[in-house]
This record gives C-alpha cells, sequence and structure tokens, in this order.
C-alpha cells in the first residue's frame, strides 16, 4: 500500500470539521437472519444531462429509469450510484436551465449516492453546491417557474478541500447499512480535475491524490468496524481496464473490493489485482448492475459479479414521471433547440485522421476564425462532444438541416472567444505541447504544419513548416490568434495561451458554429489536409 502520511494529515483535520452520516439502508429493508446478505448496486456514470434518448434506439432518462425500477423491484438492498460527470456537457434541454432538469431527473429515478466528476464543475464549484441544496440559480433565477429543490442524494468528493475552511467540498463517504452490515461509499474524482475545466471553476479548491485519499478514510472507517467498502471513482480507463484506473487500483488499500469509475466513457467489467472495476458509456445508454454477496459475521465481502446492461428503448416502457419531466422542460426549450440554422452536404464527425485532423474541427476551427479578427484558430478536441450527422432529426427540420439544439451538443460549454497576441516562438511551442498533453488542437483554414511521428517529444513539429496562407511563419513576429476561454485559461496543458497578449473577448462558441453555419451552409466536410504527419 502507498504511504499516505501527507493525505492522512489532511484527514486528520477534516475529521474535526466533516463527518460524513453513517445511514441505514432506504425504506423496505427488514430483519434477515440468513448467515449471508446480498447487495445489488445499480451503476451509472457520465450521464451528461442526456434526458433523452442518445440515439432514438438506446437511452434515455425515462428508459434508464425503468431498467433501474425494474431490477431494484427484484433486491431488497439496492443502492444507485452516478459514478461522476451526472451533470456537464449537457444537450440544451438541460444545459439551458442549469442542469436543474437531470438532477430532477435524477431524483425521480432514485439515485441513492454520486461522485462529482470533473464535468460537475463546469459553472463552478458555488454552482455545484446549489446543484445539492437547491434554490433559484443567482443570475438567471428558477427559469421553469416552479423553484429548485437540489438533489435528494448526497454528492462526494473526499479528495476535494475548500482551501477556506480545510474541509472537503461535499461529504467524503456514505455509510448505508444493509441487514446487519454497514457498507461505506467512498467517492473520488480524477486529481487532475483543474486542468480540464477553466481555471475559475476550481479556485480555491485543493484536488487531492484519488488512492491516496481514499487509504486514508478506509483506515479511519476500519476504526469505526467497518469491513466492506466500494470506492465511486470519477477517473476510467481503457475497455480492458488499462490506464489511469488500473494505477489507482493498484495503489489502494486491498479492502476495497469494488470500484465504479467513469470518465473515459468506456464499457467493462474487469478484475484488477482480485478487485471489480465496472464502467459504462456515456449518455445514459448503459448501466452496470452488481451483485456483493457479504458476510454478516464478518462483516465482509464473499463475492460479486457484475454485468454491463444496453438501455433499449425497444424493451421497456419508459417512466411516466421521468417522461412528463423531461416533456416540460423540451418545450420549454423548443423555440430555440429547433432553431434551424443551417445545413451539411454530409455527415462532419469527429473522428481524426492519422495526422489528428477531423472534419468537424476544421469546422469549428474555420468558425472562430470568421467570427474574430485573428489569423489562425485553434480548437481542443475534447471540446468537440458529438458529431453533425446528415440524417439526425431532432424536430421537423429536413434531412442535412442543422438546428441549434444539434448545434449546442456539438459545443455545449458555453465558452467565450478569446483573441489574443502570440510570437511565431509561441505558436511553434504551443503546437509542440499537443504531444506532451496527447490532445491535438484543431487549426483553421490556411494554418498549415508538419510533425514527425518519429522525432522525440518537444521537436515534433518542424519551425518551417508552420504557415499561414502558404507563408512561412516568423518566430519573432507576433500573430493574432483565437481559442476558446477554456484553452485560453491553459486548459487541458496549453500552458503557451496563459502568456499572450493584448486579449480580446469575443462571443459564445457555439454562437460562432451557428454564425458560420447560417453564412456557408451548405457546408461539406473537408478534405483535412492542414495538419501532416511525417515519418
Amino acid at each position: 500500500m502507498r504511504r499516505t502520511r501527507g493525505v492522512m494529515a489532511v484527514v486528520a483535520c477534516l475529521l474535526l470539521l466533516t463527518l460524513a452520516p453513517i445511514a441505514t439502508a432506504k425504506p423496505g429493508n427488514g430483519v434477515d437472519r440468513a448467515p449471508q446478505v446480498d447487495l445489488q448496486i445499480l451503476a451509472f456514470n457520465d450521464f451528461h444531462g442526456q434526458l433523452g434518448p442518445y440515439y432514438p434506439n438506446v437511452g434515455g432518462a425515462a428508459y434508464l429509469a425503468t431498467y433501474l425500477r425494474d431490477l431494484e423491484a427484484t433486491t431488497r438492498n439496492t443502492v444507485i450510484v452516478s459514478g461522476g460527470d451526472l451533470i456537464g456537457a449537457s444537450p440544451l434541454t438541460s444545459a439551458l436551465f442549469h442542469d436543474e432538469p437531470t438532477i430532477e431527473a435524477a431524483n425521480l429515478m432514485g439515485v441513492d449516492v454520486a461522485v462529482v466528476g470533473n464535468h460537475e464543475f463546469d459553472e463552478g464549484w458555488e454552482e455545484l453546491l446549489r446543484m445539492q441544496s437547491g434554490g433559484c440559480h443567482p443570475v438567471d433565477g428558477c427559469l421553469d417557474g416552479d423553484g429548485f429543490d437540489g438533489a435528494d442524494f448526497p454528492f462526494l468528493a473526499a479528495n476535494v478541500v475548500r482551501e477556506d475552511t480545510g474541509r472537503t467540498l461535499f461529504p467524503p463517504y456514505k455509510v448505508m447499512t444493509f441487514n446487519g452490515v454497514r457498507v461505506a461509499f467512498i467517492g473520488v474524482v480524477l486529481e487532475g480535475t483543474p486542468s480540464i475545466v477553466t481555471a475559475s471553476a476550481t479556485e480555491g479548491l485543493e484536488f487531492l491524490d484519488e488512492a491516496d485519499t481514499i487509504n486514508a478514510w478506509v483506515q479511519y472507517l476500519k476504526k469505526r468496524r467497518i469491513e466492506t467498502f466500494v470506492a465511486i471513482v470519477h477517473q476510467g480507463g481503457s475497455s480492458s481496464c488499462t490506464g489511469a484506473i488500473a494505477d489507482i487500483v493498484d495503489q489502494t488499500n486491498d479492502e476495497v473490493d469494488l470500484f465504479i469509475t467513469g470518465h473515459t466513457h468506456n464499457t467493462y467489467v474487469c478484475d484488477i489485482d482480485g478487485r471489480t472495476v465496472t464502467g459504462t458509456r456515456n449518455g445514459g445508454r448503459v448501466f452496470t448492475e452488481i451483485h456483493l454477496t457479504l458476510n454478516k459475521v464478518t462483516k465482509e465481502v464473499v463475492s460479486v459479479t457484475a454485468v454491463n446492461h444496453d438501455v433499449w428503448t425497444a424493451d421497456v416502457t419508459p417512466a411516466a414521471d421521468v417522461t412528463a419531466l423531461v416533456a416540460e422542460y423540451e418545450a420549454l426549450a423548443a423555440p430555440l433547440a429547433n432553431q434551424v440554422i443551417g445545413s451539411v452536404t454530409a455527415d462532419i464527425t469527429t473522428t481524426a485522421n492519422a495526422a489528428g485532423e477531423s472534419a468537424l474541427g476544421d469546422v469549428i476551427a474555420d468558425a472562430q476564425l470568421a467570427a474574430t479578427s485573428a489569423v489562425v484558430a485553434f480548437m481542443n478536441p475534447g471540446g468537440i462532444r458529438t458529431h453533425i450527422l446528415y440524417g439526425e432529426i431532432s424536430g421537423s427540420e429536413l434531412p442535412g438541416e442543422v438546428t441549434y439544439g444539434e448545434a449546442f451538443k456539438v459545443q455545449p460549454f458555453a465558452n467565450y472567444l478569446t483573441t489574443m497576441t502570440l510570437t511565431g516562438a509561441q505558436i511553434d511551442a504551443l503546437l509542440e505541447q499537443q504531444f506532451v498533453a496527447g490532445r491535438m488542437l484543431q487549426v483553421s483554414d490556411g494554418f498549415t504544419y508538419t510533425w514527425s511521428s518519429s522525432a522525440p517529444v518537444g521537436s515534433k513539429v518542424d519551425p518551417a513548416s508552420i504557415m499561414i496562407g502558404g507563408v512561412p511563419i516568423d518566430l519573432g513576429a507576433d500573430y493574432r490568434v483565437t481559442m476558446n476561454s477554456f484553452l485560453a485559461d491553459g486548459g487541458d496543458g496549453f500552458t503557451v495561451f496563459t502568456q499572450g497578449t493584448d486579449r480580446i473577448t469575443g462571443i459564445v462558441d457555439v454562437d460562432a458554429l451557428a454564425d458560420y453555419l447560417g453564412a456557408s451552409s451548405p457546408v461539406a466536410p473537408g478534405p483535412q489536409d492542414r495538419i501532416t504527419m511525417a515519418p
């Protein structure tokens, strides 16, 4: 097990300030004299405010609710868990109302506990506190006219500490009792959250190491005679569980038998060092059915089984109460969401070529260039959430027509465009940062360069290949460049942007895309020839 001295010191202070409640099981759990207890956990992650079906035949809050309720009815001891990113990066129906509809839908679905994900911080941590406690938005008020009560379930954030109070932003754990066996759910978000959200959103917070934090709270809770631990970790891995989550599991106390994960939008049920690790795709398309057999005498886990289920809309009847809730908000959002803003000739996707360039990345960069007086625009691929599909119909529009709601699904973060001055040398350094961050910036028309797949990091890009309008850049000259406000603050590790001067703030990024589609339709997918990969 890893050394946890630093985190233990923090936890020791937190124990004096923040004690999470120890709860009993949900109503209906009676006395059971059997030597073993069956606990069912139903988990989903990265819902991202997807109230309607993700595709016509899969997903949707009302359908997911039915699946969860049907399984909940089969097992007396059931806990419903969100693995983070319940809100944030949401479609317009939820985002227009600051994700209040998704919290209300989660209440109806019976969510018992949720870990915060990085996208829970998209509107800032003070707004996230409102998601928990309720109340009208401080600027927009209560847009649906009937108030907002907040989440009925607790958010967990064991490794997120407020610098002003020294307390965790939310409780670190929740303990529930099932027929005499107490189970602790400990929630952590990826330590790197501040680097992938807008800087102001996490200002005043400290994010601690995930494994060290879990280990510290396990030690504390074991002294309270709790022997069963479930870690809810908003961090993930590949479909075979390689990546960041494998490292976290490897470094976490062996007392943790189950890891419910998220963030990477991959579906898996894996065994890592004898521990079960689960995760699902995003948007409410998949959930995990988990069964833990608990020994009533030792209070420990005897066995764990888990299976992922697709949320097929054809197989169940949508829950009436959730359907009504979604319909209410869809009606309120419809005038804006259904507005046709342009058209495309074919699918324009986020699929990148070998050099790292995508057709939709090109279009968005071009839209941002058109909205400003810059000579080049840069777009982070993580801010492009889905494709623009020729055949997608969300309202009464014709095939190929694009609505504002569809554009909002592509760019849901409402980042403002920022234009600044960088030198040619800084642009060169910026391009090199792509290979440290592992994210290829999308670039606007007229900006071209070549990078080498075999060159070492730090020397991937040939400066002589960087051109604007076919003219090599001058490393000593100044250039006006545009990006969104997330990148401008150094997001995704692109710290060169923080060195820019003479900053000007422009319009919201999705509005730039809408304006571009309106002025340039029909838009066709381009040749993706701006970035070239060499051996």
